[in-house]
Parts: C-alpha cells; structure tokens; sequence
C-alpha cells in the first residue's frame, strides 16, 4: 500500500517535472560550433534535465550549418513542426486535446551578459525559423555567476578557495580584471557581478572589454595604481562566445595569470532553466501541472 501524503509543514515537496504541453527549451550557442563547445552546450542541457525531469531541450547554434550542427533557425523549425505532430497524434488516437497556443519553444541565450550584436543575430534567426518561440533574458548578472568565477580563480590557484577556512594561497590575486566582450553594456552589467564577487574574495574587481582595445590594459593599470600588485584574469564568459586569441591577449596585456572561462559550471545550467520557467511564469511549486 503507498503511504499516506504527510501533512503540515514537515510534508515532503512535490518532484518538479516539466508541464504537460510545455514548450522545448532552446539553448542559442553563439560562437564558432565544435565538438568541444557542443560537449559544453549538452552538459549544461543535461543539467536543466536532471533539475526538471521531462523537460524536452535542444540545442541550436546561431552559425550551425545544419549538417555536423544544427543550427538555431532548424531547430526552431523542428520543435514547432513536432508541436504540430504531437497535436495530429492525440486527435488520431481520439484523445480531446486544444489546438497548440503559445510559442513553441522557449530559447535561451547562453551569454552571462548583453551582446547587441549576438542579441540581433538570434532575434533574427527566430524570425527565420517562422515557429512561435520567446526569447529570454541573458543569464546575469546572478550572484551564481560570482560563484562560478570564484571557483575558477580558486581551480586557477588565483584565489581561496573558501575564506572561512582561510586556505592559504601563495598566489592569490589581490585584483582581479573581470574580462567579457559584448561592449560598455557588457561592462557594465558585468560590473555588478563584479561587485559580489570583489565581497566573496574581500579583494578589488573591475570589469574590462575584451574586445575593446586597450580596455583590459587600463583596467589593470588601474588596480596596481590603487595598490594591487598580483592581479588575475577571470573571463566573464561561459566560452562559446569567446572569439579566438581574446583570451591570450587579454592576458598578455594585463601582464596576469587567467583562470578558465565559466564553462558547464553547474549553475550556469540551472540559470539557463531558471530563464525558461521565469518566461513562462512557472514556479518550483507549479511544475508538473499542464501547459496550454
């Protein structure tokens, strides 16, 4: 016999589940494809699986060829033509089911921060696809993302890895550039991550353009006025977004170390489902109910 539902406020919560009827979750991969960066993109797919089992996801790439990667535009196709299929199906099976409403897929960006031009090329290839689809916000800034940077600067032996045991690291950085692309903007909003993590490590962080010429320079000149001596490098970027050499160069004009890119860190797979279920206004406690 299934035990009884406990009661009061020591219930157990329900298991989250996608919505019946719910959208597919898209995630738009900018940058160059490459087994290296869809290994990345599926990673942080699977993350947004395990927190909402039955989630239906795919991944798009806004240069993908349609052959060794599919790109945004096809997939988007595909996920309104599969809508249609589903839809044919219940009604052959004599199932009573409402015609399809709403956007067929939800796409997620996966930039940290605002790229205008990236932000225009996935609008666009929306448009292209034809399919009912919503765009989200990109991922920050989000306190989860300052985690993420202290952990590469700790993984990068840049920073402690937790203060309140007071690791000692003979080279951690007592300033850091935090580096991303995607112009003042980017700076900007990048700045306000750069703020809880400049709390987390107790040291200075100043955000820098990576591709802005002579702004991860300034930024470092900068800091060493102020006082620092041993800056580091951390990328505000997940990495697909990265154009080739930024990174190296950055580095070499900052006369710093360089910790890894924020990669398929766990919480930025989980800012990417957060981003879906905030579009379609669906919270923890809702999960499992229909769609329509």
């Amino acid at each position: 016999m299934p035990r009884p539902r406990q009661s009061g406020r020591h219930r157990r919560p329900e298991p989250l589940a996608a919505p019946e009827g719910a959208p597919a979750l898209v995630l738009a991969v900018p940058g160059e494809p490459s087994t290296a960066v869809r290994a990345l993109a599926e990673e942080l797919v699977s993350i947004a699986r395990s927190e909402l089992p039955g989630l239906q996801a795919a991944i798009g790439f806004l240069d993908g060829d349609d052959t060794e990667y599919l790109s945004l535009t096809g997939v988007l196709k595909e996920a309104a033509a599969l809508r249609v299929e589903r839809y044919e199906l219940a009604r052959a099976a004599g199932r009573e089911v409402d015609e399809p409403a709403g956007p067929a897929a939800v796409v997620v960006p996966l930039m940290v921060g605002p790229d205008e031009a990236l932000t225009v090329r996935i609008r666009q290839a929306v448009v292209d696809s034809g399919a009912p689809a919503e765009l989200t916000d990109v991922l920050g800034p989000h306190p989860l993302l300052a985690e993420a940077l202290h952990v590469r600067l700790s993984e990068a032996g840049l920073a402690r890895a937790d203060r309140a045991r007071l690791f000692t690291v003979a080279t951690a950085a007592d300033g850091i550039v935090l580096a991303t692309t995607g112009g003042a903007e980017a700076v900007q909003a990048a700045g306000i991550t750069g703020m809880l993590l400049a709390a987390r490590l107790a040291v200075p962080v100043m955000a820098a353009a990576l591709d802005e010429e002579g702004s991860v320079a300034a930024v470092a000149a900068q800091l060493r006025g102020s006082g620092s001596a041993q800056l580091a490098l951390a990328p505000y970027l997940v990495g697909p977004e990265l154009g080739a050499g930024l990174l190296e160069a950055a580095a070499g004009a900052a006369d710093c170390p360089v910790a890894e890119p924020l990669g398929a860190y766990p919480a930025v797979g989980k800012l990417v489902l957060s981003q879906y279920m905030t579009m379609l206004g669906i919270a923890p406690q809702q999960a499992g109910t229909s769609v329509r």
